[in-house]
């Protein structure tokens, strides 16, 4: 992972819900992608950019390129947890975020999520509109 940033991360509270749950009553690996995305979609709408709007309003949208994550630690049934987002790099069309999930002081996955933007009805890449990143500076 790369050094840790000056500011402090995003936080975004969410439950396990039996939903989130495998056979084995721990939360699903996959689900982390699910939590993860909830966290940024969150931090978006709190840096004043909802999506919808955002791709109503310019015809941008985020897709998910690339992700690496590593699982530390169980969550469980009823677990309430933090999952943070942090920004580590802006590019002209992507972004790249660092998140992790946390159960009290417990670790328990952590990733890097990079995103792209794109033109909503080609697909193609495309900048990523000065409505958002004059919110990330």
């Amino acid at each position: 992972m790369s050094p840790p940033a000056t500011t402090a991360p995003y936080r975004h509270a969410l439950r396990v819900y039996w939903e989130d749950t495998d056979a084995g009553g721990v939360v699903f690996y996959a689900n982390y992608l699910k939590f993860f995305e909830r966290a940024r979609t969150e931090w978006l709408r709190h840096l004043g950019v909802g999506q919808q709007a955002l791709r109503e309003s310019t015809g941008a949208m985020f897709v998910v390129t690339e992700t690496k994550l590593r699982y530390r630690a169980p969550a469980r049934l009823d677990d309430l947890l933090q999952v943070t987002v942090e920004l580590r790099h802006r590019g002209s069309a992507t972004l790249t975020i660092v998140q992790q999930a946390w159960r009290d002081d417990t670790l328990l996955a952590e990733g890097e999520i990079r995103i792209g933007c794109v033109d909503d009805g080609t697909f193609r890449p495309r900048r990523i509109p000065t409505e958002v990143t004059s919110t990330l500076a």
